[in-house]
């Protein structure tokens, strides 16, 4: 190629880098006359705010403590004839427990039954005394003396029958003690002693221990803060307290039934018992459970607290406005069975966002869905 033509195709390839240069923006795509890329639409979670009646609770971890218990003991020294329940039953109040051996104490109360006999039979004989020498000193056929004498012996004797009956009576006191009954319904431990056993009042252990199981106390502790508002509830009739045993979905209600009358010093915290009727026998003595003590209801805004975002300004939650994400600041107060109970920010029927919100912030384009399953 001939040094001309060399030149005219430089100047040409120069024209058209030129040329591309000041067209850059329409084939880059930067031009005016572009269309606007689509804004990113979010996809969301959305809940309603609700306004409606929320308990002012506290809660706490309670022990389940027996209204009722008794440790059945001997009162005399004696061997066990029978055993009359089985280890771990329900007992009624009245129904046989044991039975001990009575045949010394039969002897006994027969001893004294006779010498009761005897003692009558002698006074008996001391008032026919009595009412003869009366007779005759009335006639002077006897002295002053004698009559003196037959009315002291009779007074010996009715003194002496007291005795005998007193310590007959204190026999067949003593021969109750070889029948034990249950003093009232509950439950039975396991026997201590079988059939054959000797027992005494002065053994430690005792033969078994029976709790009441229906109603029962649930004990546990609260701030001291608390107590103003749970004694005006209580002198309202309106606490209650919800005992739930953990790792089950079944609760027992009940009611307050003591404050005590002092707060440790130590901990800040006063001692609460409800009292639970417990038909169902769900709470079994000893146990711990989560206690949740009602004070009162009031009304106020509640969002689910997965919807709460906290930030270096406070807490916050994203409100649904108009196919947008509004940034709202709310004030929580308190928590309660997964909701969180707001003083401020909402007043109810607001959509909030409850899932979604790293790819949030104020004026996004939000797209809601319905939550996912069990949220």
């Amino acid at each position: 190629m001939s040094r001309g033509k060399w030149i005219v195709l430089a100047l040409v390839l120069g024209a058209v880098a030129v040329a591309g240069y000041q067209t850059r923006d329409a084939w880059q795509g930067n031009s005016a006359v572009k269309a606007q890329a689509p804004a990113r639409v979010v996809s969301v979670a959305v809940a309603k705010a609700v306004r409606r009646e929320v308990p002012v609770d506290v809660g706490a971890i309670g022990t389940v403590t027996p209204i009722l218990s008794v440790a059945l003991k001997s009162r005399i020294e004696t061997t066990i004839v029978g055993v009359h329940f089985q280890d771990g039953a329900r007992v009624k109040a009245g129904d046989l427990l044991f039975t001990l051996d009575a045949r010394q104490i039969d002897a006994q109360i027969e001893q004294a039954e006779g010498t009761l006999a005897r003692d009558r039979a002698q006074l008996a004989g001391a008032q026919r005394d009595l009412r003869r020498y009366s007779d005759l000193i009335g006639k002077g056929a006897t002295t002053q003396v004698s009559l003196d004498n037959a009315r002291t012996q009779a007074d010996i004797l009715i003194g002496t029958i007291k005795a005998d009956e007193a310590a007959l009576d204190n026999l067949k006191v003593q021969k109750s003690y070889t029948v034990i009954r249950a003093p009232f319904a509950g439950r039975i431990s396991v026997a201590n002693v079988k059939a054959g056993n000797f027992v005494r009042p002065a053994d430690v252990a005792p033969l078994a221990v029976i709790n009441q199981m229906a109603p029962v106390y649930v004990r546990f502790a609260v701030p001291q803060a608390v107590l103003p508002d749970l004694r005006d509830a209580m002198a309202k009739g309106e606490s209650s307290v919800v005992a739930t045993v953990p790792g089950r979905d079944r609760t027992e209600t009940g009611k307050v039934a003591m404050v005590d009358n002092t707060v440790d010093a130590t901990t800040g915290m006063v001692t609460v018992r409800g009292i639970m009727d417990n038909a169902s026998e769900a709470l079994w003595p000893g146990t711990l459970v989560n206690t949740r003590l009602v004070v009162r209801t009031e009304q106020a805004v509640v969002v689910p607290s997965a919807a709460i975002q906290r930030s270096q300004g406070g807490d916050f939650v994203f409100v649904v406005d108009g196919g947008k994400a509004r940034v709202q600041p709310v004030k929580v107060t308190r928590t309660s069975e997964g909701s969180s109970v707001l003083s401020e920010g909402l007043r109810g029927g607001e959509d909030v966002v409850i899932d979604g919100q790293l790819l949030l912030s104020n004026g996004t384009a939000v797209k809601p869905r319905a939550p996912k399953a069990g949220a």
